[in-house]
C-alpha cells in the first residue's frame, strides 16, 4: 500500500466516524477543494515574491500555509475515494499527457 492509499483510508475513516459521508458528495467535495484553495491563496495575498519564499515565511505563516495545503489534499483524497478514482494513476497519466503538450526547454547554459 502506498502513502496515497493510506491517506485515502485515513480520511475515509475520519469522515465515517463523524457521519460526514452524507455531505461528501462529489459536488460538495469539489466546492470544498475550491474553498480551501482560496484559503491557501489568501495566505500569500499581497506578499511579494521574496516575502512568499520559504525562507521569508514566519513559522506561524508557514504553519498556516502547511495546514491549508493539507486541507486541499484531504478534500482531494476524499473526492478521489468517493469517485473510486486512483489519484496516483491519474497524476501519472496527466504527467505523461503533459510530456507531449509541453516540450522540454533547453536552456543556453545547460548546453
Amino acid at each position: 500500500m502506498n502513502i496515497l492509499e493510506e491517506l485515502v483510508i485515513e480520511t475515509r475513516e475520519f469522515a465515517r466516524h463523524r457521519d460526514w459521508f452524507q455531505h461528501h458528495t462529489p459536488k460538495n467535495l469539489a466546492m470544498a477543494i475550491a474553498g480551501e484553495a482560496g484559503e491557501l491563496a489568501s495566505e500569500f495575498r499581497w506578499l511579494t515574491i521574496e516575502e512568499s519564499s520559504r525562507q521569508a515565511l514566519s513559522p506561524e505563516k508557514f504553519d498556516a500555509v502547511r495546514f491549508e495545503m493539507a486541507d486541499v489534499l484531504i478534500f482531494l483524497l476524499r473526492l478521489s475515494d468517493v469517485l473510486e478514482l486512483d489519484l496516483a494513476s491519474a497524476v501519472k497519466d496527466k504527467l505523461a499527457y503533459n510530456e507531449d503538450r509541453f516540450p522540454v526547454v533547453e536552456k543556453e547554459w545547460e548546453k
